[in-house]
């Protein structure tokens, strides 16, 4: 919209800049007009300026400094540089450094129109998509975590906190409730996201090998060492370190570990050269570190280093209400991946799947998804597409809802809104949908059994 946008109409002439300025008003635009190149640095500093148009030729600051200045104050503006035929080559040099594009003396009215239309354009797709990125940060959280439950969010407001310091974070929470991404979050909102992040599960490498694995080693250190390798955190230099399932790591790494943690120096097996590194730390568990150390098969003193900032996920019956933005998005996922035309999942297999308590979390969800969506024949994913055990434990736990001989039907039909609104963590157009009903027609019932 021409109304939003500001222009600062800059030459030292002052008859063209308020000729310039009365043209562009005419058609709806709110102008600016300073009549040097000091003044026009002034409206820069103050800011609200959407399009700069400069003579590049003036007798105080000329228009290269006075795009600098636009670039350092306000990166989103668009700069138009008014130039003579003398000095056209530095005005391409001037785009070269960031300017939209340079125009010849005398102005022809209906150009500068012309290509101030397309930079509003061109800043009107850049604000929307800014927005759009905006608001899907704002629905479905950080880098594709999706959630709108209080306590998802709760988990993304400490990794806003968090992501821009050097803090060691220790995450915890049941397999599957997607440690991994909370760590690629932080890791991709750090200072650090331009190197990749260096992942390690300390579970899935032999107990011999591991020490290996995260410190490197020379060649000939050991059998089979026949060449020298670098580790993990030398890997991880500048960079984060994930140090996944560390509450299976063994005792004799946990103390070369803590060493390193504390000293940021590694020393490659089969070497006495010390390595510093610069490395962020987070690591993860599905365990209970405080019964492990109690147990003596975890070293207090490590805990304590790696659990400087501690965030503990919560698995999906928790957050229950997130359940259904997790199968949209799942849904559109494997629709992509596995080209199959399918619009939708049927009220009767949410039912199931909203029911089912999810013991693997949003992996076990998003397998299940997948799983739908591969074996389906069908335009429309239906019960008989459900996995035989979710569907079986979905189904016994629909029929075990607080129903009871004696209810009258309104008794019945109010306790069936009511779970389902808790099924559904209280959106209205998704229990319409489950109930097989309109949205008016929910929203009478709502107020009839007082459950608004």
């Amino acid at each position: 919209m021409t109304d939003h946008t500001v222009i600062l109409v800059i030459d030292d002439k002052k008859e063209h800049a308020t000729a310039t300025a009365e043209a562009l008003e005419k058609v709806g635009y709110t102008c600016l007009v300073a009549t040097s190149g000091k003044e026009g640095l002034q409206s820069i500093e103050a800011g609200e300026v959407d399009i700069v148009i400069t003579d590049l030729i003036m007798h105080d600051v000329d228009g290269l400094q006075i795009l600098k200045a636009t670039k350092e104050r306000l990166p989103d503006a668009e700069v138009i540089l008014i130039t003579g035929y003398g000095t056209v080559e530095t005005a391409v040099d001037a785009m070269q450094r960031g300017a939209a594009t340079y125009l010849l003396k005398p102005i022809n009215i209906n150009h500068l129109r012309a290509e101030i239309a397309k930079l509003v354009e061109k800043q009107s797709l850049i604000r929307n998509n800014k927005e759009l990125h905006k608001q899907l940060d704002e629905k479905f959280g950080l880098t594709g975590i999706i959630g709108n439950s209080a306590k998802i969010q709760k988990v993304l407001n400490v990794v806003k906190q968090i992501s821009g310091t050097t803090a060691t974070v220790l995450i915890t929470g049941e397999s599957g409730t997607g440690k991994e991404l909370i760590a690629k979050t932080i890791h991709n909102n750090s200072p650090r996201k331009n190197r990749p992040m260096v992942v390690l599960n300390s579970a899935a490498i032999p107990e011999n090998l591991l020490e290996s694995e995260l410190f490197g080693h020379e060649k000939g250190a050991f059998t089979g060492a026949l060449y020298q390798r670098k580790g993990k955190f030398e890997s991880a230099h500048h960079s984060t370190l994930f140090l996944d399932e560390i509450g299976d790591m063994p005792l004799s790494t946990q103390v070369k570990l803590l060493r390193v943690i504390e000293d940021g120096v590694i020393t490659r097996i089969g070497s006495n050269e010390p390595i510093e590194v610069d490395v962020r730390l987070i690591a993860a568990t599905n365990q209970d570190l405080e019964k492990l150390i109690k147990e003596g098969r975890f070293r207090n003193d490590l805990y304590f280093r790696i659990n400087v900032v501690s965030l503990k996920l919560p698995p999906l019956r928790e957050r229950i209400e997130d359940t259904a933005l997790l199968i949209d998005a799942f849904l559109r996922e494997y629709i992509q991946i596995h080209a199959k035309k399918i619009s939708q999942i049927s009220p009767d297999a949410r039912k199931i799947l909203y029911k089912y308590p999810w013991p693997g979390n949003i992996r076990e969800l998003k397998n299940c998804i997948e799983s739908m969506v591969v074996v389906s024949t069908n335009d429309i994913l239906d019960v008989d597409d459900i996995p035989d055990h979710i569907f079986q434990r979905g189904q016994e736990a629909s029929l075990s809802s607080g129903f009871a001989p004696g209810m009258t039907v309104e008794e019945a039909e109010r306790e069936l809104i009511k779970s389902t609104l808790t099924t559904v963590g209280g959106n209205r157009e998704e229990a319409a949908r489950m109930l097989g009903i309109g949205e008016r027609t929910l929203y009478r019932k709502l107020d009839r059994y007082g459950l608004k």
